[in-house]
């Protein structure tokens, strides 16, 4: 079976996530597996483990670029390692990359290799750029946003409303919640 997964970053990147559902539905994928979620934040890609879940030895993952699938070298290779365990081949749309083959399997490893470069590279620029700009007085980092919503999270913890519901609403994470409760 031909099990598909499409990722975007953020909930504004429709057209990306239809481009991948398209081109992953005419390559065969029977069942696609999607979500809008950062890479970073694997704890929350719950539809990458769904799919590794559900795809059986003999099936093929597919998906339509490297970075829609793993974050770093290291988490490649663990999937990789989960989808070999399972006799599971992975298949990469943009690359022609097909881990059935010897081929495919080295090409992914190197790609994959140069793709993490790639992105310590640009964090490194980034970290300098910030650097910089620190030092020339022009940047101030992002304002900060759970502060500015204090007054709505004490009024909620006040009527009762719980720590989890309160962020949800409120649109922060559980650990500013407590923080501003505590202060």
């Amino acid at each position: 079976m031909l099990v598909g997964y499409a990722r975007t970053s953020t909930l504004d990147q429709k057209a990306g996530l239809e481009a991948q559902q398209r081109d992953l539905t005419a390559s065969g994928c029977e069942r696609i597996f999607t979500e809008q979620v950062s890479s970073v934040d694997a704890v929350r890609r719950e539809q990458l483990l769904e799919a590794l879940s559900f795809v059986r030895h003999g099936d093929t993952l597919i998906v339509t670029k490297l970075d829609r699938l793993a974050r770093s070298v290291a988490h490649l290779m663990e999937i990789l390692g989960q989808l070999e365990g399972k006799g599971v081949a992975l298949r990469i749309l943009s690359m022609g990359i097909d881990t059935n083959t010897p081929t495919g399997k080295l090409m992914l490893t190197i790609l994959g290799g140069v793709g993490q470069f790639e992105r310590e590279v640009m964090l490194e620029r980034q970290r300098e750029g910030i650097a910089k700009a620190k030092a020339e007085g022009k940047y101030k980092g992002r304002a900060p946003t759970a502060r500015a919503k204090a007054d709505e999270v004490l009024r909620l913890h006040k009527a009762g409303v719980g720590a989890t519901e309160i962020s949800k609403q409120v649109g922060i994470g559980r650990a500013s919640v407590y923080r501003i409760l505590s202060s």
